[in-house]
């Protein structure tokens, strides 16, 4: 499947700004299964400079710097991107967990992907005893990981209510598991720490997902919204996988990742600083949409900055 992703977020102020200095996760980068024909940024007012980077994990950055004042910062990702995943694996022929637990903190890798990285308290997922003792219940002895983490991923998706007022993206891990509430970020959190209070690698990962319209209704412009879910590390022969806790299925096709990293704060989208003094508005419109073009096409994006 090619996908057509427009990402148009603007932040609207109160006062003028002088200048602005923003870090920018919003491209999508070559991964497992997933191949990037075309992306491009387009921010206005016109940055005085760009700097595209890789970060530790792979994810690309822009770094834009703003020194014209403006009341309106407007940032738009484009991307053309197809994904092909393979199916996932047979839970019961993967490796029991303790096991996964073994060669994880065995290991002697250091790179991007090793276990190691993903096995500790990270900056907004702490260990959380309570998430620990939730996971413990799926995890039994023996049981295969894969098996298991599904069973974790549905389970959260069950006994936790999707709703976008229960939280705010600063809310604490442990509120967000004991009001039993959240959005997509709090669920991919708590199975994060879930995970790494039983010894297994886990990873957030960023990206969008495809939405389809209720049945004989119209397909919205702009109504999708990023999304976020959970790697996990499955052993040597499997590697990482990747578990949706908020819709409770494994990514595959419908899943676009932007960006790998320990929590939150690995892979947020937009942040920066500014210089100006009062309120701002912010406002995110998402697009996912299978592309009407073939894949050797002239890109069809606007004139893009990276």
């Amino acid at each position: 499947m090619i996908y057509d992703i427009r990402h148009v977020t603007t932040y609207r102020y109160d006062s003028p700004v002088s200048a602005a200095r923003c870090t920018l996760r919003l491209l999508p980068s070559n991964d497992d299964g997933q191949r990037v024909f075309d992306s491009g940024l387009e921010v206005a007012p016109h940055p005085a400079s760009v700097i595209e980077r890789a970060d530790f994990f792979g994810a690309r950055v822009a770094q834009v710097t703003i020194a014209s004042t403006h009341r309106e910062l407007r940032i738009t990702a484009l991307s053309r991107v197809e994904v092909e995943r393979r199916p996932a694996p047979a839970g019961e022929l993967t490796p029991g967990w303790e096991n996964v637990r073994q060669n994880a903190s065995a290991s002697n890798a250091l790179g991007p992907k090793a276990p190691a990285h993903y096995l500790y308290p990270s900056r907004v997922v702490p260990l959380h005893a309570p998430a620990t003792a939730y996971a413990k219940e799926s995890f039994s002895q023996g049981r295969p990981i894969v098996e298991a983490a599904a069973e974790l991923m549905t389970r959260i998706r069950n006994d936790f209510k999707y709703d976008p007022k229960a939280t705010a993206v600063s809310t604490p891990l442990s509120e967000a598991f004991e009001a039993r509430g959240g959005v997509c970020q709090d669920f991919a959190h708590i199975m994060i720490a879930a995970l790494r209070g039983l010894g297994l690698p886990a990873a957030y990962v960023s990206g969008y997902i495809r939405t389809l319209p209720p049945a004989g209704k119209p397909r919205l412009v702009g109504t999708d919204a990023s999304h976020a879910w959970v790697s996990l590390w499955c052993g040597e022969a499997f590697g990482w996988l990747d578990f949706d806790p908020t819709n409770a299925l494994m990514a595959g096709n419908d899943h676009i990742v932007i960006a790998r990293g320990r929590d939150y704060a690995d892979v947020s989208p937009i942040d920066g600083v500014i210089l100006a003094s009062g309120n701002q508005t912010l406002t995110v419109s998402v697009d996912v949409a299978p592309s009407q073009r073939m894949a050797n096409d002239p890109p069809a994006h606007i004139e893009a900055l990276v």
